[in-house]
């Protein structure tokens, strides 16, 4: 596993959840909620946390169905993940987010950055050494 900052994203349309943590402690925290209306604007926001936190690697949350079969969104979030690669240089790993929004809802109506977490706790527990 590539060892540093990682920054975790929880694709969505209108917002992207995103959460930051390490891999030497194993550690995630929520961080924000991209709330972008176009295109341009969310990579803007993006590129400000990538300057702020110079991330070792991305995770990605990929949503699949419960029978592992792609949901409508599927796709977005994977070409997501190849295009930080691309914008970045960095690596984007995938990581099945089925039931993350599920385990991620405290009932405060915030749900994306938690999720997110939720998402790079599962990375980092499925990667462990």
């Amino acid at each position: 596993m590539t060892e540093g900052t990682v920054l975790c994203f929880d694709f969505g349309l209108a917002r992207t959840g995103v959460a930051v943590g390490n891999t030497l402690t194993r550690t995630a925290e929520p961080l924000t909620i991209i709330r972008a209306q176009t295109n341009d604007a969310r990579w803007k926001a993006i590129e400000a946390l990538v300057a702020e936190w110079d991330p070792a690697l991305f995770v990605v949350g990929v949503p699949v169905h419960g029978n592992g079969t792609d949901s409508t969104i599927t796709q977005r979030c994977r070409r997501f993940a190849r295009q930080l690669e691309g914008r970045f240089r960095r690596p984007a790993k995938e990581v099945d987010e089925r039931y993350s929004s599920v385990e991620a809802d405290d009932g405060s109506g915030r749900i994306d950055d938690l999720a997110a977490e939720v998402i790079l706790r599962q990375y980092f527990e499925e990667n462990a050494d």
